[in-house]
């Protein structure tokens, strides 16, 4: 792979608006790959990790064969032993399939995305020539969440205690975005990121 090749990858924690920005990214023509899309993927189409998951968590994580994600969600996001158990055994399949995504699009193009909410907690940090942190104060993200998915403070705190501390993320990245405005604020960020990497913008071709 050239040297001028890169893997960037997008993190941040709950509510922090890393989706927004990833998505300003693909504005600007370049290619995100979502690490949630491929969990997602996997979990409903990988057999032996629906089997891991209904002898685990019962037959009512899957209704008609279909993942029921609020189901699994409540069991897991509830007791760190069922999210341990349930990462042990999607976390080498989701990273397996991003390294093969990456390098398959870096065959045509000179610099991908990756966007994760684990990238530190999956120890994903040395597939990333770069990592963004985008960040947002407590109140705020929740809020966010209150909004699009009408979580409660408890629900919202079980998801964020799983994580890694926001402030321990901001000592480990290499770029760190503020998103406590608003998406215009966000996206002129988004753009901002190019002139930081002094990477062209690609051709509509790419």
């Amino acid at each position: 792979m050239s040297k001028n090749k890169l893997k960037i990858a997008v993190t941040g924690n709950i509510g922090s608006g890393k989706s927004s920005f990833s998505k300003f990214i693909e504005e600007e023509g370049f290619k995100v790959i979502y690490a949630d899309e491929l969990s997602k993927d996997i979990l409903s189409k990988d057999i032996s990790v629906k089997e891991k998951v209904i002898q685990k968590f019962g037959k009512d994580s899957y209704q008609n064969g279909i993942l029921n994600k609020k189901n699994l969600a409540e069991k897991v996001f509830s007791d760190k032993q069922n999210l341990a158990y349930l990462e042990s055994i999607l976390h080498p399949k989701v990273i397996s399939k991003s390294i093969e995504l990456m390098d398959f699009f870096l065959k045509n193009i000179d610099i991908i995305f990756l966007e994760a909410a684990l990238i530190y907690e999956a120890d994903m940090e040395s597939l990333f020539d770069y990592i963004i942190l985008i960040t947002a104060e407590r109140e705020l993200r929740f809020q966010r969440k209150k909004k699009s998915d009408g979580y409660t403070k408890e629900q919202f705190a079980e998801r964020e205690n799983m994580q890694i501390p926001q402030d321990e993320k901001l000592k480990r990245a290499d770029f760190i975005f503020e998103n406590n405005s608003d998406l215009i604020s966000l996206k002129k960020k988004a753009k901002l990121l190019f002139i930081l990497l002094d990477q062209p913008k690609p051709g509509k071709d790419t």
